[in-house]
């Protein structure tokens, strides 16, 4: 008999819910001031909680105990760093399971996928944990008159904004390298699910991270958000949500001219060419776009499939879309579980009107489930081209836009004739195609017979309105640290001479 997860869930947020959730500054849980607004359970739409809105006077004192607490924790050495950092992963392990039951509770998120993303969060840790000894690390570029040494030094402490997708583990994803790294953080998770983070941050407390490094704090986007975004005393921001909140961020920090790093929205296309592994291609669709409720930046939402065998593939697709199980986030066998909130929903389920006015047909879905809960039936939509809505816009649920194309070149065409590059998947047998098409497509990153699979040492990021910056390996470290060159004069170096008389 499998646990009861939902009571897990409860029991771990329990200490969160009889007042508003406040912060976590400088080591301590503080209570929230500012005005409070409700958490919900999506997949029954009960309220489970509140959370406070910071005040000024909060995102102050978050952002002051994260420049206290920077000189000792960037000076810290890098053998020290890896050792507490690894106790964070140690302590997320230990705690996965309770951690994923907060993910289904508060993020709605089906416990098949959750299970894994806590142990991902682990991962994450451990990943940039072990890099934390040779973060600072640089190279020596040696010429004939000067020797050249490079070396990186933390940039400060760094404001960490991260969405409601899946939290924890996009969570981890930005705020152990930083950690690494040597910078100190303010972190602002979404509103609509922020208890995992909590979690986060007292794990990390009691893994022995000093006090102001880690600091965490609740609130609304335009108005927490915008202080923090805003804060002279924040060096740098790392981002992940939506494209046009992407764009607000960037300007409340231009007037301190500060460096971003933004995972934004995606529109990703998944091209099946009619020499690929059909049955291979048909599982990889359905979980690029269905699993995690369809609510990931990364999904193949713009389905592009030759024409030669479209229908073919299509009736396969729509079976597949109707067997789909749609319930309990909390139960083993779902598939698909609720959307965040009835804002979004009402957003998603908005699509199927105007799908139908630009001519698009609703094969599969396309409604409101009836009941509690903001449960969305699994939508297939065909007969669309590039210049409808369904194809162009985010829609950030379990929708798939079915397009054809002809030949490869019609295929590039169609699948870059939007304003993302996030991804883009490709299925195809010719070797010749699979890197033409790659290196044609405007997108940061290309899986070729292959779902989403990341691997930590790779580069993680998108192009046009899908973000700047790129995350993983090396790359998380170029954006929370500086880059210094210090160069040696050789003997062989000779300097002119001026106001020397001849």
């Amino acid at each position: 008999m499998q646990p009861d997860r939902r009571k897990i869930a409860l029991g771990a947020i329990a200490p969160f819910t009889g007042q508003p959730l406040g912060h976590f500054v400088d080591g301590v849980a503080v209570a929230g001031e500012g005005v409070s607004f409700a958490v919900t359970d999506p997949s029954t739409g009960a309220r489970l909680g509140e959370a406070c809105d910071a005040s000024e006077a909060e995102l102050d004192a978050a952002v002051a105990a994260a420049k206290r607490a920077f000189p000792a924790w960037a000076a810290t050495p890098g053998d020290k760093r890896k050792q507490i950092l690894h106790r964070v992963a140690d302590l997320i392990e230990a705690r996965a399971e309770e951690i994923a039951a907060v993910e289904c509770l508060d993020a709605g998120q089906a416990w098949r996928f959750m299970s894994k993303a806590a142990l991902r969060g682990a991962e994450n840790f451990r990943f940039f944990a072990d890099r934390a000894p040779a973060a600072a690390d640089g190279q020596s570029l040696p010429t004939a008159e000067h020797l050249n040494v490079t070396s990186r030094a933390p940039i400060g402490p760094v404001a960490v904004i991260t969405p409601w997708n899946t939290p924890f583990m996009l969570s981890t994803w930005k705020i152990a390298p930083a950690l690494a790294a040597g910078c100190t953080v303010v972190h602002k998770p979404a509103e609509w699910s922020p208890y995992s983070a909590r979690l986060l941050v007292e794990i990390a407390h009691e893994a022995g991270l000093p006090a102001g490094v880690f600091n965490s704090i609740n609130g609304l986007g335009e108005t927490t958000g915008r202080r923090l975004t805003e804060h002279r005393d924040i060096k740098a921001i790392a981002f992940v949500g939506e494209s046009k909140t992407g764009s607000a961020i960037m300007r409340q920090g231009a007037d301190t001219l500060k460096r971003v790093h933004f995972e934004l929205g995606g529109k990703n296309p998944v091209i099946v060419f009619d020499d690929a592994d059909l049955d291979r291609a048909l599982d990889a669709v359905v979980f690029m776009i269905y699993s995690l409720n369809g609510q990931r930046c990364t999904s193949s939402s713009r389905l592009l499939v030759q024409r030669s065998i479209h229908d073919q593939f299509v009736a396969k697709l729509a079976e597949r879309v109707r067997q789909l199980k749609v319930g309990d986030p909390f139960d083993s066998a779902t598939e698909v579980g609720p959307l965040i909130h009835p804002r979004h929903l009402s957003k998603v389920c908005s699509y199927a009107e105007i799908a139908t006015a630009d001519g698009a047909t609703i094969a599969v879905g396309g409604e409101r489930i009836a009941g509690d809960g903001y449960f969305y039936s699994p939508t297939l939509y065909t007969n669309a081209d590039v210049s409808m809505r369904i194809a162009q816009e985010e829609i950030f649920g379990p929708v798939l836009t079915v397009i054809p194309f002809d030949d490869e070149a019609d295929a590039i065409a169609k699948a870059n004739a939007v304003d993302y590059g996030l991804a883009g998947y490709l299925w195809t047998n010719d070797l010749g195609r699979s890197l033409r098409v790659s290196n044609a497509l405007e997108a940061g990153m290309i899986w070729v017979n292959s779902e989403n699979v990341r691997h930590l040492p790779t580069p993680f990021g998108g192009v046009k309105a899908s973000g700047i910056g790129r995350d993983g390996g090396d790359w998380s470290f170029d954006f929370y640290m500086e880059t210094k060159n210090v160069a040696l004069a050789t003997g062989a170096h000779k300097i002119q001479r001026l106001g020397v008389a001849a």
